[in-house]
C-alpha cells in the first residue's frame, strides 16, 4: 500500500458522502494502492451506517468504529496504526479541509519532506470563537517549541509512515505532531491549502479547548526537552530550592548571632526548612523520572534517537521505512 488517508469521523452523516465524493474525484490523481481509513468515534447520528454502506460498495475503504466517543486524537492514532501505506494523508470529516490539495503534498513529500502539514491561510471560521483563539495559541505554541508555524491546529498533512509510527498520540496531542515530528528530527514543510466553510452540521470544538491547548503546551514542551533527561529540569529546581534554603538558614544564623534575635520566632527558619523538604522532593522526583525513562526505552524497545538512512556502500543506501 502506497498512501492511506485517514478521516475522523463524529457526528458527520450529511459530511460523509459529499466527501467521500470528493476523494474519488482526486483519486486518479493519487497513487494506484491507495485506501481510505474511516475512523468513526462513536458517532450516534447515522454516520456509522453511512460510512458501512460505502465500505461495501468500495474495497478501498475501512472503517474502524469505536464503542464509545474517545476524542479526535484517539481516532487519529487509530487511524495510523490501521493504516498500511507508506505514506499517510490526514483530514477533517466536515468537508473543510479539500481533498485536492493532496497531490501537492505527496509531490512535496517526493521532494524529500518527511511531514507536510496544511495553513488555512484563508480560513472561513467564526473570527472570535476560531480565527482568534487559533492566532494566539499558534504564536504561543511556535514562540515555546522553536518550530515556525501558521496553522498547527489544520488536520490535513502529509506523513511518512516510519515517521508516524514513532509519535505516540494521546490526550489531545493530534493537533501537535509538526512539533513532535519536528523534535524527532523530521523534515517539516507548511503549505497552504484550501479551506472551505462548513456545509452541515456545527463545530465539536470552540473556546473551551483553549485551556486543553495551554496545558498539552507544557506537556509537549516537556516532552520534547526533558523526556530522556528529566533530572535535566528537576535537578536545576532541586538545586534552586536547596541555595534559597542554604540562604535563608545562613541569615537566620547571622541575625541570631550579630542581632540576638530568636531563631525560632524567625519566619527564615521555616522558609529554610520548607526549601530543603522542597529540594529534596525534586531530587526524589528526578531519580524517580529517570528510573521511569529508562524502563520505557528498554521494555518499549523504542530509542532517543531517530535514523533516516544507513549508508552500506558507496552506492547503497538503505531507507528506514515500515516493514511489509
Amino acid at each position: 500500500m502506497d498512501l492511506s488517508i485517514i478521516i475522523p469521523i463524529f457526528n458527520e452523516a450529511d459530511s460523509v458522502r459529499p466527501l467521500y465524493d470528493r476523494l474519488t474525484e482526486v483519486m486518479p490523481e493519487l497513487p494506484a494502492a491507495t485506501e481510505i481509513v474511516f475512523v468513526d468515534d462513536g458517532s450516534n447520528d447515522g454516520s456509522s451506517q453511512r460510512l458501512d454502506e460505502i465500505a461495501a460498495r468500495d474495497g478501498r475503504v475501512t472503517v474502524v468504529h469505536f464503542r464509545r466517543n474517545y476524542g479526535q486524537t484517539a481516532a487519529m492514532q487509530a487511524g495510523l496504526e490501521q493504516a498500511r501505506g507508506r505514506v499517510l494523508v490526514t483530514l477533517d470529516g466536515d468537508l473543510q479541509n479539500d481533498p485536492h490539495d493532496i497531490p501537492a503534498m505527496l509531490e512535496a513529500i517526493d521532494q524529500g519532506a518527511d511531514l507536510v502539514h496544511g495553513w488555512r491561510k484563508d480560513r472561513h471560521d467564526t473570527w472570535l470563537t476560531r480565527k482568534l483563539p487559533s492566532l494566539i495559541a499558534n504564536r504561543l505554541i511556535s514562540r515555546v517549541t522553536g518550530l515556525p508555524i501558521h496553522d498547527l491546529g489544520c488536520t490535513l498533512k502529509a506523513i511518512r509512515a516510519e515517521v508516524a509510527d514513532e509519535l505516540d498520540l494521546y490526550g489531545e496531542m493530534h493537533r501537535f505532531i509538526p512539533v513532535l515530528a519536528h523534535a524527532r528530527g523530521a523534515r517539516c514543510h507548511e503549505m497552504v491549502v484550501a479551506h472551505h466553510a462548513r456545509q452541515f452540521g456545527t463545530s465539536k470544538y470552540g473556546l473551551s479547548r483553549t485551556t486543553r491547548v495551554v496545558l498539552d503546551l507544557i506537556t509537549v514542551k516537556f516532552l520534547i526537552d526533558y523526556m530522556d533527561r528529566p533530572m535535566k529540569l528537576l535537578g536545576r529546581l532541586a538545586l534552586a530550592a536547596l541555595a534559597v534554603s542554604g540562604f535563608a538558614g545562613l541569615g537566620v544564623a547571622a541575625m541570631k548571632l550579630f542581632s540576638g534575635i530568636d531563631m525560632t520566632g524567625n519566619p527564615l527558619l521555616l522558609l529554610t526548612v520548607f526549601m530543603g523538604i522542597v529540594s529534596l522532593q525534586f531530587f526524589g522526583l528526578g531519580l524517580l523520572g529517570e528510573m521511569n525513562t529508562r524502563l520505557y526505552y528498554q521494555r518499549s524497545s523504542r530509542r532517543p534517537f531517530a535514523i533516516r538512512s544507513i549508508n552500506q556502500s558507496a552506492n547503497q543506501t538503505v531507507a528506514m521505512n515500515r516493514a511489509a
